[in-house]
């Protein structure tokens, strides 16, 4: 497996895995409508936004790639917010290649990219409630519970999250082998 940034060749990929992630986790908290219908050109839209023609430099999105296929991806705003630090605004690993190292390997290589650009070392997310298996990994692998909100879905479906915080990205980074 190779870990590498993404590029605009990746959109279609990342895209597909994003729509399926969310209909296989996020179904109950987003609309069953929004879902089975137009989260494929929704997240196509906003992976061409965020990719093509050039990434912006305040973002940073690693893909996992084997043989050829991307099976996992993360992407994170630098320096989002002043106290919690960079946002991972997604991290998402194909579903029949979870629990094999990509997420961990994925998070170390985020924090490696963040403590390259930014002084602050601090790196933060947001988890569904209802995501119970990815607040298990994300507390796995050093993350705590510091917070949550009530937002709103791209199809404006409520939704209610856990901020998960690493106020040192420094030990995911040296937590996986690359």
């Amino acid at each position: 497996m190779e870990l590498r940034p993404a590029t605009s060749d990746d959109i279609g990929s990342i895209a597909r895995l994003h729509a399926d992630s969310w209909r296989r986790n996020y179904r109950g908290a987003y609309s069953d409508e929004f879902l089975d219908g137009n989260v494929d050109a929704d997240r196509l839209a906003a992976w061409t936004d965020r990719l093509a023609p050039t990434p912006p430099t305040s973002t940073c999105t690693i893909v996992a790639e084997l043989d050829g296929v991307v099976i996992g991806f993360a992407h994170t705003v630098v320096d989002d917010d002043p106290k919690w630090g960079s946002l991972v605004d997604n991290l998402h690993v194909v579903h029949g290649s979870k629990r094999r190292g990509i997420g961990s390997r994925l998070m170390s290589a985020t924090a490696e990219a963040v403590l390259a650009r930014t002084p602050c070392p601090a790196l933060y997310l947001w988890v569904l409630k209802q995501n119970t298996a990815a607040q298990s990994f994300y507390e796995a692998i050093g993350g705590s519970r510091a917070g949550e909100k009530i937002d709103e879905s791209p199809a404006g479906d409520r939704i209610e999250a856990f901020r998960y915080a690493w106020p040192d990205a420094t030990t995911l980074a040296l937590a996986s082998p690359r």
